[in-house]
């Protein structure tokens, strides 16, 4: 199965590769559009890989199932807490990525607002603590910590109501009826729900390739109507990404702010760490696998390519204990392997 998700990464990656010329930081999209246009022998080897990534993704869904069934008590004690839920959603709330409005439900599944993504300043502000050099997002109408909300896999499957493709809409059926159609509160479901994210990034990859426009040469908007200043939102890997642009007549950069999905994840990370330590470390005598439960708490949140390059128990980490009066009591810290 190891050898199968590296392959998996692989199919992801060639996409990436074909449509960009290499796999990391592509320029295939530019302002108005994509730089380059699909030709049909592109697209054929697309396609053949597609089949094989969707067995591979039932299967992983299927260990991850197994894996839960014989853990749900862990699961259940894990980082379990209620916040609200962010992200984009289709007109009919299904599950989006790349273009729809922003939904924002309660703790108890409630729609909160919903609105076009333009407007995010009207609706999300952003507190400040003396301990974080990172700002935590929240609902302005709610409140700091009432409005904190969570994004990503986890939120928003949560959001979403359907997903529109069948295989990833039947598996988010069983994912909403753990919670009984209330929100998923278990953090290490975080992964669950990336797994039926990518199953359906694969069935849409199929849809995509199958429509007559994908060969499309007509790939860029050339009209020139600048008003200097724009906000792009999409979902990323991680949760909803926010970037906020002003400029002068000349394209010179004057404002950015932008709200990435680990800053909207602020909260619960921070919250899932103090939760899990609370949980699994009693006293000052910690050994090695309670360090392992806090950095599988961060990692639920934030799987990005530093930390996934590094094997369980080999993530750089300091943990410090202190007695109820401050007192520093132990240090512990663990290098990169």
């Amino acid at each position: 199965m190891t050898v199968k998700a590296v392959q998996l990464r692989k199919f992801g990656q060639e996409i990436i590769h074909t449509l960009a010329g290499r796999r990391i930081h592509p320029n295939f999209a530019v302002p108005g559009g994509v730089n380059k246009a699909l030709q049909v022998s592109e697209r054929d080897e697309i396609l053949k890989g597609v089949d094989a990534a969707v067995e591979t993704l039932k299967t992983g869904l299927q260990i991850m199932k197994d894996w839960a069934e014989k853990n749900v008590e862990d699961i259940n004690k894990f980082a379990v807490f209620p916040t609200g839920y962010f992200g984009m959603v289709t007109p009919g709330n299904g599950l989006e990525l790349y273009n729809g409005n922003i939904r924002l439900i309660d703790r108890t599944g409630k729609e909160l607002e919903r609105f076009d993504p333009a407007y995010y300043l009207d609706y999300i502000s952003e507190h400040v603590e003396p301990w974080s050099y990172l700002k935590f997002p929240y609902y302005k109408k709610l409140g700091y910590p009432e409005g904190v909300y969570r994004v990503g896999p986890l939120g928003r499957l949560n959001i979403a109501d359907k997903i529109d493709t069948p295989m990833a809409n039947e598996e988010h059926k069983i994912f909403k009826a753990l919670s009984g159609g209330k929100p998923v509160e278990n953090t290490l479901y975080y992964h669950y729900a990336r797994l039926i994210e990518a199953l359906f990034a694969v069935e849409r990859v199929r849809v995509l390739c199958e429509d007559k426009d994908l060969l499309s040469t007509d790939i860029l908007n050339t009209r020139k109507n600048w008003t200097g200043h724009g906000v792009g939102v999409l979902e990323a890997p991680r949760g909803t990404l926010i970037h906020d642009y002003h400029a002068d007549e000349n394209g010179k950069l004057l404002k950015v702010n932008l709200i990435v999905s680990t800053g909207h994840n602020n909260w619960a990370m921070s919250n899932a760490v103090d939760s899990v330590a609370k949980t699994y470390v009693h006293g000052p005598d910690v050994k090695e696998g309670m360090l392992n439960r806090v950095e599988a708490a961060i990692r639920a949140y934030d799987p990005c390519l530093s930390c996934s390059t590094h094997a369980i128990g080999q993530m750089p980490i300091q943990v410090e204990i202190l007695a109820q009066n401050g007192q520093l009591i132990r240090t512990l810290q663990r290098d990169s392997a």
